[in-house]
C-alpha cells in the first residue's frame, strides 16, 4: 500500500545534496510542488517551518519529511523574525552566489525532493502532517537508518554507479520515512486502516488485481466477512465504500501508466480493469476533466 500510493503521485527522479556548514548560517527553502527531506548526518541545526509551527531541532541521525513541499528555513540556532527575513535562498546559499556553506563543517546533511503530481495524491500521503520528524534512536527504524548510511556514503562521493544507487536509495528512504511515520502516528486514520485486518485485506486484493471483476459479494468472500461487516469497516475507516474506492483506484493506476509507460489505451485499460478503451477514456476524462491523450501530453512535457 505505502508503495503504491507514492508510485500515484511520484514523477521524475529525486534529488539530493551533500551539505556542510560551519559558524553562523541561515538558509531558505521556498514551498516545493512534491517533497522535501533532511539527513542530518554530523552535527545540529534548527528546522524553522513558514507554516508558523514550533522550530525544530536537529541532531545527528535525525531525519525530517516536509511530505507536502513546505516552505521552510533551516539554520545553525533558533534564528529571529529578521534573521528569517534575510534568510539566503537555497540554491544560492549552496552554489556561493551568496554567503556559500563553509569546508569541512560543523553540520553534515543531506538535502533532497521529490517531484509529486498533486492532481491524484493518495489518501494516505494526503494525511500526512506539514512536518514528519523522526528523531535518530537507537534501536528504533533500523530498515530507515541502513538507508541514512548507504546514502551518506553514495551522495557526493562520486562512486561507479552512483547515478543508479543515489536514486534507487532515495526511493527507499522515502517508502521507510513514511512507514515510520506510520509506526509512530497516534493521529492519522491509514495506520489504523492497514492495521484492520478487514480493511487492510480488501485493500490488498483491490490493489494486487484492480482488473478482477469485483463485486462487494466478491471482495466479502475473499476478505472472509459478510458483505455488511466489509462495507461498513472499510467505509467507516478508508472513507469510500469498497467499489468506490475501487473506482477511484482504477483510474489513479490509469493515469500512473499513462504518465509512465508508452502502453495503449487498450492495454491500460485491459490492466486496470476497464472492457474498452472508450469505457476507460469516458470513464477518465469524467474523473480528471480531460481526455487520457491529454492528460498523457500533459504528464510529458512535466517529466
Amino acid at each position: 500500500m505505502v508503495s503504491d500510493a507514492i508510485s500515484a503521485v511520484r514523477i521524475g527522479q529525486p534529488s539530493s545534496n551533500r551539505v556542510r556548514a560551519s559558524g553562523t548560517w541561515c538558509t531558505r527553502l521556498t514551498s516545493y510542488d512534491g517533497a522535501g527531506f533532511h539527513v542530518v548526518l554530523e552535527g545540529a541545526c534548527w528546522l524553522l517551518p513558514d507554516s508558523g509551527g514550533p522550530p525544530v531541532t536537529l541532531g545527528a541521525g535525525d531525519v525530517v519529511l516536509l511530505p507536502h513541499g513546505a516552505g521552510h528555513v533551516i539554520a545553525d540556532s533558533p534564528v529571529d523574525a529578521a534573521a528569517v527575513e534575510r534568510a539566503i535562498l537555497f540554491d544560492r546559499w549552496l552554489d556561493g552566489t551568496d554567503s556559500a556553506p563553509a569546508g569541512g563543517g560543523d553540520v553534515q546533511m543531506l538535502c533532497g525532493k521529490y517531484r509529486l503530481d498533486r492532481n491524484r495524491v493518495h489518501p494516505l500521503m494526503a494525511e500526512l502532517p506539514q512536518v514528519v520528524h523522526l528523531p535518530n534512536r537507537i534501536g528504533v527504524h533500523p530498515e530507515l537508518r541502513s538507508a541514512i548510511d548507504l546514502l551518506g556514503g553514495e551522495v557526493g562521493a562520486g562512486r561507479p554507479g552512483a547515478c543508479i544507487a543515489v536514486p534507487s536509495l532515495l526511493d527507499l528512504l522515502l517508502v521507510y520515512m513514511i512507514r515510520a511515520w506510520m509506526e509512530e502516528s497516534t493521529t492519522g486514520a491509514w495506520p489504523g486502516v492497514l492495521g484492520d485486518p478487514v480493511a487492510a485485506a480488501a485493500l490488498r486484493a483491490l490493489h494486487s488485481d484492480p482488473a478482477a471483476p469485483w463485486t462487494s459479494d466478491r471482495l466479502a468472500a475473499e476478505v472472509g466477512v459478510s458483505r455488511s461487516t466489509l462495507t461498513r469497516r472499510f467505509t467507516t475507516l478508508v472513507g469510500r465504500a469498497p467499489m468506490a474506492y475501487l473506482t477511484w483506484w482504477r483510474l489513479t493506476r490509469a493515469a500512473t501508466l499513462l504518465r509512465d509507460t508508452p502502453d495503449p489505451l487498450s492495454t491500460i485499460a485491459h490492466h486496470v480493469g476497464y472492457g474498452t478503451p472508450y469505457a476507460l477514456s469516458h470513464a477518465f476524462s469524467r474523473e480528471f476533466g480531460t481526455t487520457p491523450g491529454r492528460y498523457r501530453e500533459a504528464a510529458a512535457r512535466l517529466s
